[in-house]
């Protein structure tokens, strides 16, 4: 029976498209008989096709058999063939599921008899790797690279002709008002139909306002993360593939965009807000138009309300299709997502994201005040912001802050008190949230000292005239006024109001809600999440200038990282691709600038926690009176060292005083060289000590110079890193790298080259917070001492308690060294560190001429220095590194017995480190999804960072004075991030 090769479909005369009914029995006989390919077939999903894919008899992937729905024309599988070659010519760094061919180079294609009718089969090219198929977040990266494989497919087809794409597919968006029509009845729960129809009547009218002018072209229609194959072994997943060109026709060129997007949306945790990356990724390959931007969304919205519609419709007339009844709970989640915000701030919000946006509306002077008698002069503005210093003291946390300011600046005599448009309230953000509060103020709120009258600004016309509230639409904006329901508007609706007539009387104490609306577009939120403020604010303008007072000032046109960039040396690194902007600190918490508050687990360098009280009175204090170098004589640094010297045991009685760890070091090196007359250092493996010559040439990380190892200075030794976990000697052999590091010292000697120092962290810090083997120091001190060495403990990470149960790391080794470098918490952020030795080491420096450090040891040093040690005892810091840590440490090792990837929780106290590996026999590192998890827990409200030789190491080393409800929280939010991120569990 021959297959009609002219015929194109025509969707609107079909009454079904029921996918051919193909055994795998069917599928290999026709390979066999018809295509000259023996093998074995196992059938893959497809809504309206039967697709197989083709294996050898050792199971290995050979290609897929595709039987088109029998309603398809040869000519129509033909275009779709000769479109899958265009772009795999056009992009050959894209592969693609071409069309096999015979040996003499025609396509394995033909027309088979089943039993639904006559169809084309054919056999394709099988691309490996796998689809982005399933519920796994998608990160950023991801998001973008979708973004760019559309806009290359779209580039390679602009120019595509063929009769075959002369089709009138339900999935083409041109069409997709018709679809709803046709199928929507088919939805059986009516909410969801009323919502499906009501979404697709406005995307629709939306989409008709710019149709004329879309651009039109062949697309490939279906790139979807169906259709979309990632590289083999990619992490995180990175599509390089494209597959099913089944939907290939001429459309509205935006729509190859549209139904990407549309497909991201049903992932765990995506949003509207997370597909930006890809269509800034498509807009750099493939500019969108202004047109074009105005139909991305309400496209989305279609394509979505389509989905749903056409599953329902699927799902009802081919009952043995388990493909198309699977994918009708992420249909649905597609919608919601695709309608969870007005199409107008979706529209503003793509317009933001390809710089296609316009200038702000700015509202004029009107001809009258809003407010009569009330003067800008007598408005107090109350500053809301990360930069106010009425967010001091963590006060943006407490609820009743704002209610605070507002009574003291209205008892100091102000007549008002306002807040500012668009900037973001700190007030209203969480300590402690998985998704960012709504923070951007749309309007501006007004509290009144005293009585007053609210008039009409401008002529207009009263849309709404309620208890405490009213609407007026001067010209294309709408005025909105909230006040006190116990007072009552003086208008009433469809009255026509002129300049300084009478809306309302406000009575002292009232609090107003002012704000300024596009005529055209329904109500706007009080406050808006800041990720889709650009989206929102479009439709709103300041409403300053109704009170007399200055419009907001636009932000600024260039953006801070490029700024930072251009004048900051980039070797200085920032966290994350695309940081937040960081402006304020409290206890455990980092505070944005668009009032997203986040968990800091990071900061070893704030002991106490960021902007402490304590510490800032006490440096303000000594500013006021003193700051110089620690030459002249003042009581502050005797006191402090003092203290000091006390915390560690003899014969460390004498301390230097410098501004780093990197200088710590550098000392620390230099008085073991002086002191033993010997300058050869023996350095661990898998270690960073810092940036200054010496303590760089004893540093051997490979994260920070993956050239470490191989560019030592001659005078520096190694020796294996003990890492119990990973390293050469694991688990109870560990105890081996005690005598190999001694015979290492002894050998030096023996060639005549006496180590004259042994340096070291004295618990593992750079390799993730691993204890050394128990006796490790110990006998290294031994081999480096007999032979006329010093011992140097790298205390810069692990001092002053963190570690819960020992104040210093030596003492979990219970050992002394002769040199302890100490600095990071030292100072709680301020620049500060130390060298302690004995008086006969110290002295020893003389020979080699005198030491000073301009600031380390000033006064401000010492009083915070002082200040820091008085606060660690006063709130037991110590004592919470052994509660919260312990407490921490436990919830992520029962995390390891849920998760796989989770090969090794390290540490003690507060310095932690969560070990990821892509197997616990093969312990191969998991770099790349550590980085792919640190980026989703920024996302989830927490900053962590990798560390380690091979950045699969997550260091939790926040300040210690966290709690455990923060603890709790970063637990519950790594258990969150590693399902959503498809790591799954192991039981």
């Amino acid at each position: 029976m021959s297959h009609d090769e002219h015929r194109t479909i025509d969707f609107f005369t079909e009454d079904a498209l029921p996918a051919p009914r193909v055994t795998p029995a069917d599928a290999e006989r026709i390979a066999a008989q018809h295509l000259e390919f023996d093998a074995h077939a196992e059938a893959l999903g497809s809504q309206q096709d039967a697709n197989f894919l083709l294996r050898d008899e050792n199971g290995a992937d050979l290609a897929v058999l595709k039987i088109a729905n029998p309603a398809f024309g040869a000519v129509e599988i033909e275009a779709q063939d000769a479109a899958a070659d265009l772009v795999s010519s056009t992009h050959p760094e894209l592969r693609v599921a071409t069309v096999l061919r015979r040996p003499d180079g025609s396509p394995r294609r033909t027309a088979v008899d089943t039993e639904s009718g006559p169809a084309v089969a054919r056999l394709l090219r099988h691309l490996p790797g796998g689809t982005l198929s399933g519920p796994r977040h998608l990160s950023p990266s991801t998001v973008a690279a979708m973004g760019t494989i559309a806009a290359k497919v779209s580039t390679a087809l602009r120019d595509f002709r063929h009769p075959g794409l002369d089709r009138v597919l339900q999935w083409d968006l041109q069409y997709a008002d018709r679809v709803v029509a046709k199928l929507a009845g088919h939805i059986g729960e009516p909410e969801r139909r009323a919502a499906v129809r009501a979404a697709t009547a406005e995307a629709w009218a939306r989409v008709q306002q710019v149709a004329d002018v879309l651009p039109s072209q062949a697309v490939h229609l279906d790139l979807t993360d169906d259709n979309l194959i990632r590289t083999p072994g990619s992490r995180p997943p990175m599509p390089d593939g494209v597959i099913d060109f089944g939907d290939v026709t001429t459309s509205w060129a935006v729509g190859e965009l549209a139904v990407s997007l549309s497909s991201m949306l049903h992932h765990d945790g995506v949003e509207p807000h997370h597909v930006l990356p890809a269509i800034r990724a498509f807009h750099t390959v493939r500019p969108l138009s202004p047109q074009e931007a105005e139909a991305l969304w309400p496209l989305v919205v279609l394509r979505a309300a389509g989905l749903v519609a056409s599953g329902r419709h699927q799902a009802a007339v081919d009952g043995d299709n388990a493909y198309a009844k699977a994918a009708l709970d992420r249909e649905w989640r597609i919608f919601e997502q695709a309608t969870c915000l007005p199409l107008p701030v979706m529209i503003h919000l793509v317009k933001d994201a390809t710089g296609l946006a316009g200038v702000p509306a700015r509202a004029d002077s009107p001809p009258q005040p809003l407010l009569r008698d009330l003067a800008a002069a007598d408005i107090v503005l109350v500053d809301l912001s990360t930069d106010a210093d009425a967010m001091d003291g963590g006060a943006w946390i407490d609820s009743g802050t704002e209610a605070r300011l507002v009574t003291t600046a209205l008892a100091d005599g102000a007549a008002a008190v306002a807040t500012r448009y668009a900037q973001a309230r700190l007030t209203q953000a969480p300590a402690l949230s998985a998704v960012s509060a709504a923070t951007v103020p749309t309007g501006i709120d007004l509290w009144l000292g005293r009585a007053t009258v609210a008039q009409a600004p401008a002529a207009g016309e009263v849309l709404v005239a309620d208890w405490g509230q009213v609407e007026i639409a001067h010209g294309s904006r709408v005025l909105t006024l909230s006040f006190p329901s116990t007072v009552r508007p003086l208008l009433s609706v469809g009255a026509s109001v002129q300049a300084r007539e009478d809306i309302a009387h406000l009575p002292s104490g009232a609090s107003i809600h002012v704000a300024l609306r596009a005529a055209a577009h329904a109500a706007v939120p009080a406050l808006v999440r800041p990720e889709y403020a650009s989206g929102w604010l479009p439709l709103t303008t300041d409403p300053a200038p109704l009170l007399g007072l200055a419009a907001t000032g636009l932000a600024e046109g260039t953006d801070l990282l490029d700024r930072r960039d251009a004048v900051f040396a980039t070797v200085q690194e920032h966290y994350y691709a695309d940081p937040p902007r960081i402006e304020r600190g409290w206890r455990h918490h980092l505070l944005s600038t668009d009032g997203r508050a986040y968990l800091d687990i990071v900061n070893n360098v704030t002991p106490l926690g960021h902007a402490h009280p304590r510490v800032e009175r006490a440096v303000s204090r000594q500013l006021r009176r003193l700051n110089t170098n620690s030459r002249f004589h003042y009581a502050s640094v005797v006191k402090f060292t003092e203290r000091l010297a006390g915390l560690l045991p003899e014969p460390l009685d004498t301390v230097f005083l410098v501004n780093s760890g990197s200088e710590a070091v550098d000392l620390g090196l230099r008085l073991a060289i002086g002191a033993s007359g010997q300058h050869d250092v023996v350095a661990l493996r898998e270690a960073y000590h810092g940036w200054t010559y010496a303590s760089d040439a004893v540093s051997t990380s490979l994260q920070d110079n993956p050239n470490a190892l191989a560019t030592r200075p001659s005078w520096v030794h190694t020796v294996d890193s003990p890492n119990s976990y990973r390293g050469r000697h694991r688990g109870a052999d560990a105890m081996r790298y005690g005598p190999e590091a001694a015979a290492v010292i002894d050998e030096l000697a023996a060639a005549g080259r006496p180590a004259g120092a042994f340096i070291g962290e004295t618990f593992y810090g750079n390799a993730g917070g691993v204890a050394l083997p128990d006796g490790y120091l110990a006998q290294v001190y031994a081999a480096v001492r007999r032979h006329g060495g010093l011992t140097v403990a790298d205390e810069v990470q692990v001092g002053y308690g963190r570690l819960g149960n020992w104040f210093w790391g030596f003492e979990q080794q219970e050992v002394i060294p002769d040199i302890v470098c100490v600095a990071k918490a030292m100072g709680n952020g301020h620049p500060l560190g130390a060298v302690i030795t004995s008086k006969t080491v110290a002295d020893r420096y003389r020979e080699q001429g005198y030491f000073f450090s301009s600031t380390g040891g000033s006064p401000v040093s010492s009083i915070v220095g002082l200040t820091v040690l008085d606060t660690l005892r006063d709130e037991d810091l110590q004592g919470n590194a052994v509660r919260v840590g312990g407490h921490l440490k436990r919830r992520m090792e029962a995390l390891a017995d849920r998760y796989g990837i989770i090969g090794a929780v390290h540490g003690s106290g507060l310095y932690l480190g969560l070990e990821l590996v892509r197997g616990r026999t093969t312990l191969e590192p998991a770099t790349e999804e550590t980085a792919e998890l640190c980026n989703r827990m920024l996302d989830l409200g927490v900053i962590v960072q990798p560390t380690g030789d091979h950045l699969n190491i997550l260091k939790i080393k926040p300040p210690l004075c966290i709690d455990t409800t923060a603890a709790d929280f970063f637990a519950d939010m790594l258990d969150l991030a590693l399902t959503q991120l498809g790591h799954g569990h192991t039981c």
